[in-house]
């Protein structure tokens, strides 16, 4: 801490020195414009990871699987991925399945003839009405 004298010169305050060396003066100050600085720093950059964050969309493995397309006669497991169940499931749940896709692709509300066709003969493999390959 300095202090002017006339004529410009700088002297070192003795009161402040003898303050600070008791222990009457402290860093808190200083250590409160640290730890805004500090918060400050960590908010940017949370803000900036947030505005660089991209989710990445989900990928069902069943799904790299299959190449696409439709099997000249329906497999248990290409009827699964059609309806989205496993193989292995109980007929309830593959009918509640079939009824949830055929609402959105029933030929009745412009949905494709041939999507609910291969949709009903997926049901058909699962559920056990036809037998499959």
């Amino acid at each position: 801490y300095l202090t002017n004298w006339p004529g410009g010169m700088l002297r070192p305050v003795q009161e402040s020195n003898e303050a600070f060396r008791k222990g009457q003066m402290t860093l808190a100050p200083l250590l409160v414009g640290v730890g805004v600085a500090a918060v400050a720093y960590a908010g940017r950059f949370v803000v900036q990871a947030v505005k660089n964050y991209k989710p990445t969309p989900r990928s069902v493995s069943a799904f790299k699987e299959f190449a696409g397309g439709f099997e000249a006669k329906m497999s248990r497991k290409e009827a699964a991925l059609i309806l989205g169940v496993k193989e292995n499931s109980a007929k309830e749940q593959v009918r509640d399945a079939h009824r949830k896709i055929m609402l959105s692709n029933h030929p009745d509300i412009g949905g494709s003839a041939y999507i609910a066709a291969k949709i009903n003969e997926a049901k058909d493999v699962l559920v056990g009405n036809r037998s499959s390959s």
